[in-house]
């Protein structure tokens, strides 16, 4: 398991766990970031990344993507 912030452009990879406070956890959750969703990078910008869940583009910040391990 890696955090989501060493994921590469163009790369999908499966949400394996995420860690953090149960508000955090909930919050990345309704953003569709839950346990066997695939999540493609987009891009990256100095760690923070814009990444493709199911239908969204969203933009993560270095904080919170490195609670997304994959």
């Amino acid at each position: 398991m890696m955090p989501l912030t060493m994921a590469k452009a163009g790369e999908t990879v499966t949400v394996r766990r995420i860690s953090g406070k149960d508000e955090v956890r909930s919050h990345l959750a309704e953003l569709g970031f839950v346990v066997d969703s695939d999540v493609t990078v987009v891009s990256e910008i100095a760690g923070n990344l814009i990444v493709q869940v199911k239908d969204s583009r969203i933009a993560l910040d270095k904080s919170m993507a490195n609670r997304i391990m994959v």
